[in-house]
């Protein structure tokens, strides 16, 4: 079955341009184009994946993406006229998986669906199906977290960011090489988006930073994991 995409905008040319060059990838495309008809339209249509525009009536944007990473970790690339940084660094911060400022050009579009797809789709080593450190529990499988027996809401970025941490406990892996093994080798994002993404975690683990127990920070190189005492 192709794949099924959500596209989320209020001006009805953009997603008519936007669903025209969907379909010629052979997938299945749904729409909306408020925040309220977006989340209707999420629950009762199950997409892969959704396309978000920030700016949209009734519920805007940031509130969508809140609302649909309480119940799902489809992967989410945000639509937005603003280049900004900060507008980019809220929506990793929500629970975005990528972003695209306007203009885009279709191409762009469909390369970056198609990352992101593909990436969601990749299947854990099967050799390891859950790992542990010390009260740490990530089950690949069934896509869970568990510190000292409570579960951890992640995005799906969260998720493989600290996977990837523990998987090689003690190692120093670079930003870029975060930026490369979790985003892609074709995602187009900046080093930055690993820092937003580790506060995330840590604030979730309930990590401090000044005393970390597992993500520790390696200035002027990037991040590793360590077993706690």
């Amino acid at each position: 079955m192709p794949e099924k995409i959500l596209v989320v905008d209020d001006e009805q040319s953009i997603v008519e341009l936007i669903k025209f060059n969907l379909e010629k990838e052979d997938w299945q495309v749904v729409t909306a184009y408020d925040g309220d008809e977006a989340l209707d339209v999420f629950r009762r249509e199950r997409p892969d994946l959704v396309l978000l525009d920030i700016m949209l009536p009734i519920k805007d944007g940031w509130q969508v993406c809140k609302e649909l990473r309480e119940t799902s970790s489809v992967p989410i690339i945000m639509l937005t006229a603003k280049g900004d940084e900060p507008d980019k660094i809220k929506g990793l911060e929500i629970g975005a998986d990528d972003y695209i400022t306007k203009p885009f050009s279709p191409k762009e579009l469909v390369a970056r669906v198609k990352a992101a797809l593909r990436r969601a789709s990749q299947a854990a080593p099967p050799s390891e199906h859950v790992v542990t450190l010390k009260d740490l529990r990530i089950d690949i499988d069934r896509h869970q977290v568990t510190l000292a027996g409570e579960p951890l809401t992640l995005t799906p970025k969260e998720f493989d960011l600290l996977l990837l941490l523990v998987q090689n406990k003690g190692k120093v892996l670079t930003r870029d090489m975060l930026l490369e093994q979790v985003w892609g080798y074709d995602y187009g994002g900046e080093t930055r988006t690993v820092d937003v993404h580790i506060r995330r975690l840590r604030q979730k683990m309930g990590e401090d930073p000044s005393r970390p127990r597992y993500i520790h920070t390696v200035h002027g190189v990037g991040y590793k994991v360590e077993e706690p005492r």
